[in-house]
């Protein structure tokens, strides 16, 4: 029986960032995953840091910041380890003022950053925030992975885990583990309250005319443009959000009308040439927050997961803060909102 110290099941980009600082800690670490590494959500994303979206709780923010904080130090490293360099594509967001949030300073003119915009019904603010490319980082951080001692099994799901005070025992299509803990981050696929949320969105080539290098966000729709790596030169627009379980059929009229929006926003998008449309299943719990920690009831097993539309985001801090609570240290961030406990 192979015995690591910690096995974690899910190979999303939560699972992997998980396993990559405990095997940067000196950890012996298994990740299990019932199909293939970062094929799910992790590569469906758009890949904003929307640190300061005012459609995310507040009780998000200070793990939100403590990731962007962390993210280039994290990027160096799956950088390091893969040889593939991965850079930030944009370094701003022009977001949409809600009706109702006063916090957030508009823009004059959001015309001088972008002059095609048609701000129409919309009044926009200025956020400092990054985004990458989740396909070209899950590339990489999958290079990375198998560039260290951790014990990737891809097609292996659980198929037993049982529990006593000081180790978890755990069968598998690939063979029985014994390990000090057991970590969830099985995404969409974990048991309840986790539950799926859909999101189709699509991508199209950048217009010639069209000079994007900020993404624009709304309340109901996204535009974030690639300006750098192998898929430069694309816009990405999203995204729906559904509760139809595990569907992840394309349904062109969504397609067509989350183009609409950007077109309205963005007319020379008229012209775009469309490239490809997809959908990925987002891991929701009812308040939007994440559930990082150990169940009261079996220490052993702790859950990373629920992250909904911030996982590319949250993936640093969330690596860093469950690594801290294994090691017994005192997480960077308060975690008292995000106990799993909350929901029993």
């Amino acid at each position: 029986m192979a015995q690591p110290d910690y096995v974690i099941a899910g190979a999303g980009i939560i699972g992997l960032s998980l396993a990559l600082e405990l095997d940067r800690r000196g950890a012996k670490v298994v990740v299990l995953e019932a199909g293939q590494a970062l094929r799910q959500a992790s590569a469906a994303a758009a890949g904003m840091l929307a640190v300061d979206d005012p459609g995310n709780p507040p009780a998000l923010h200070k793990l939100a910041q403590l990731s962007a904080s962390l993210y280039p130090a994290f990027l160096d490293r799956i950088g390091d380890l893969s040889g593939s360099l991965i850079p930030f594509q944009t370094s701003s967001t022009l977001q949409s003022i809600p009706p109702d949030h006063s916090s957030l300073e508009p823009l004059p003119d959001p015309r001088e950053l972008v002059p095609q915009l048609v701000p129409a019904e919309h009044r926009f603010a200025l956020l400092p925030e990054h985004s990458i490319d989740p396909r070209q980082l899950a590339d990489a951080l999958l290079i990375a992975v198998r560039h260290t001692g951790i014990d990737l099994r891809e097609q292996s799901p659980l198929t037993r885990i049982a529990a006593t005070p000081d180790h978890v025992s755990i069968d598998t299509a690939s063979g029985p583990l014994h390990a000090s803990h057991l970590i969830d981050c099985m995404g969409a696929w974990s048991p309840a309250p986790v539950a799926p949320r859909k999101g189709q969105m699509l991508a199209v080539q950048l217009p010639k005319t069209l000079a994007l290098e900020t993404v624009l966000r709304t309340e109901s729709f996204y535009v974030v443009p690639r300006t750098e790596g192998p898929n430069a030169g694309r816009l990405i627009i999203g995204a729906t959000v559904e509760d139809v379980g595990f569907d992840l059929k394309v349904h062109p009229l969504d397609i067509l009308t989350l183009n609409a929006h950007a077109t309205r926003l963005l007319p020379p998008l008229a012209d775009a040439l469309f490239l490809e449309s997809w959908a990925g299943l987002r891991p929701a719990t009812k308040d939007d927050l994440p559930m990082l920690g150990p169940i009261r009831r079996q220490p052993r097993y702790l859950l990373a997961n629920g992250h909904f539309r911030n996982g590319i985001l949250l993936a640093p801090a969330t690596a860093h803060v469950i690594a801290q609570l294994l090691l017994g240290e005192t997480p960077e961030v308060d975690l008292a909102p995000f106990s799993p406990d909350r929901f029993t």
